[in-house]
């Protein structure tokens, strides 16, 4: 029988309808819990047991073990999960993710094929998007999801069934495992995880490696011990797809996909020492609990290797876990930390890449935020030392920095701006797009804050030049004004750390109440002295623009505040 292209295209197609229906599923499986999925990370993942607990939990609800792992990277970024702790998380999602297996094969592939209601599932689910209730909506969205990560599957079945005569995979089909030496057996069994490993990274979805593996298994194409080195060959291409995935990530999502790298590809190293042993064990196990044997049945292969993906995986967890705080310092030497140094630009939470699902991308910015509001708050410093310090180099050093911070504090801007951006172009929850208004409200007013210290560092030079000398009184006076702007400075980082829990609101507007009250006072002070000549007019320009300076940072402090309460507000309301 012959086989075109349109057939290949069919087969292309119906793997394609399948990933999207998996991803649609995933994706809205993550919405539907929403922050309840924080919840559960921050209080199970108190020790080891239950962070691997949790991990098998969420890949199962989500069933896409690169979602689990994404969403990891994010809370680990948030400063939710330790490193160790994201480790124990994705051990478990290792074993949550074989759940696939199982439903395709008693689902999909079996006497009762989940195909024949997909439909009627479309049916329900369809109406259910167009609701004005959110959870119905995202509930509709699930049904749809899983009615066509069905459909995908059958298509698949037909598509793969016109392959089975093609001279091109009959090296496949015809490879004689059994009747080998065991050394012949060990290179098979290498060339077949070979060829999981670079299916998974053409497909970049194991559970469609997986899917596509159980459909052959059912045709009848591959024994069951080729299927069980091709499903370890799955195991790590799943990990080089997140490795790769991280390259445009940032530290943290660089050590945690080395974390999974390297707990994956060591559980298969120890396999290979023990497979044709362990293949033997599950055929008889299989033999037991199923009925049929996977050796001489096509039709018993599928659930006999759904039972080798899941025991084969719960026992790599059962051996590793205990070395969970030796991987974390491995990864963290394989990937060491960026430069610390403040003058240095770089974002630590966010890539040019996006996460998975915009609703976890708003983390990793939430995070970057907070950074861009800490670089603010220190760069403060250099203000009041411009106006008491007299040594020529110092000050030039004082200058250099305040003019290396609002070139940083420009780049930030635009870096978190753009990504929001991107963010807010996906499909967002009504809490998610309140979010991601409120930080790009608070980047911008950060951004005018560097600006300031700025306009600071220019004026005083200016001053420097023309020497227009400040009086001890005029010191005084800044300094004053100055450290109500730091505490500002100080509380503003304070309630963006908390974020929805302990912000201090009405603290926020009393200081900023005080900034303008004395900025007041001193202007008053400053235009009767100028007036009776106590100041010369002058220094007293300068002093008079360097107190309006840090009262608009006051400004922009509390306008950075009322964008978190605005947000916190609306979350609540809802």
């Amino acid at each position: 029988m012959a086989f075109g292209i349109f057939d290949f295209l069919s087969l292309i197609g119906a793997l394609g309808l399948f990933i999207f229906g998996m991803k649609v599923m995933s994706d809205s499986i993550q919405k539907v819990a929403g922050n309840k999925l924080r919840e559960i990370l921050e209080a199970m993942t108190s020790n080891r047991l239950l962070g691997v607990l949790t991990g098998v939990l969420i890949t199962t609800m989500v069933q896409s073990s690169s979602a689990t792992t994404v969403m990891v990277v994010s809370f680990v970024n948030a400063g939710l999960l330790s490193l160790i702790q994201s480790i124990g998380v994705i051990m478990g999602a290792n074993v949550g993710t074989t759940v696939t297996g199982w439903l395709i094969s008693q689902l999909g592939l079996g006497k009762f094929s989940i195909a024949s209601m997909c439909l009627p599932i479309i049916a329900v689910g369809f109406p259910m998007m167009f609701s004005s209730r959110e959870k119905l909506k995202l509930w509709g969205e699930v049904l749809l999801g899983f009615a066509i990560l069905f459909l995908g599957l059958n298509f698949m079945k037909e598509a793969v069934g016109g392959l089975q005569n093609e001279e091109l995979l009959s090296f496949v089909k015809n490879v004689d495992y059994a009747g080998q030496p065991y050394i012949k057996q060990f290179f098979i069994v290498l060339l077949f995880v070979a060829i999981g490993t670079v299916l998974t990274i053409v497909v970049q979805s194991s559970s469609a490696a997986m899917a596509l593996t159980l459909v052959m298994c059912n045709e009848g194409w591959i024994s069951f011990p080729l299927a069980a080195a091709i499903i370890l060959g799955e195991n790590i291409g799943t990990t080089i797809t997140a490795n790769l995935a991280a390259l445009i990530g940032n530290v943290h999502a660089k050590r945690a996909a080395r974390a999974h790298f390297v707990f994956n590809v060591f559980g298969v190293l120890w396999m290979l020492a023990v497979f044709p042993f362990f293949v033997n064990l599950i055929a008889g196990a299989s033999v037991d609990i199923f009925g049929a044997d996977p050796m001489k049945t096509a039709t018993g292969i599928p659930a006999a290797l759904a039972l080798f993906h899941t025991s084969f995986n719960i026992l790599n967890l059962l051996i590793l876990v205990g070395f969970v705080g030796f991987i974390a310092k491995v990864v963290i030497k394989m990937v060491p930390s960026r430069s610390e140094d403040d003058e240095v630009f770089s974002l630590d939470y966010i890539g040019s890449g996006m996460m998975e699902t915009p609703e976890l991308s708003i983390l990793e910015a939430r995070k970057e935020v907070v950074k861009f509001a800490d670089i603010v708050r220190r760069a403060f410093k250099y203000v009041p030392r411009l106006v008491t310090e007299m040594d020529e180099k110092k000050l030039r050093y004082y200058t250099d920095q305040l003019e290396k911070y609002e070139d940083i504090t420009d780049r930030m801007e635009l870096e978190i701006s753009s990504y929001l951006s991107k963010a807010a172009k996906g499909e967002l929850s009504s809490n998610g797009g309140h979010q991601v208004r409120s930080m790009l409200n608070i980047a911008n007013y950060l951004e005018r804050i560097g600006d300031i210290y700025l306009e600071i560092s220019r004026n005083l030079t200016m001053r420097k030049k023309k020497k227009a000398y400040f009086t001890q009184e005029m010191r005084d006076r800044v300094a004053e004004i100055a450290a109500l702007v730091k505490k500002s400075l100080d509380l503003m980082v304070e309630n963006l750390e908390a974020y929805e829990r302990d912000i201090d609101f009405a603290k926020a507007e009393e200081l900023e109440n005080e900034i303008d009250e004395t900025y007041k006072r001193l202007r008053k002070e400053y235009i009767k002295k100028v007036e009776s000549g106590k100041f010369q007019v002058r220094s007293g320009v300068y002093y008079s623009d360097l107190i309006s300076e840090l009262e608009r940072i006051g400004d922009h402090v509390l306008g950075v505040t009322e964008s978190l309460k605005k947000d916190n507000e609306l979350i609540v309301e809802e």
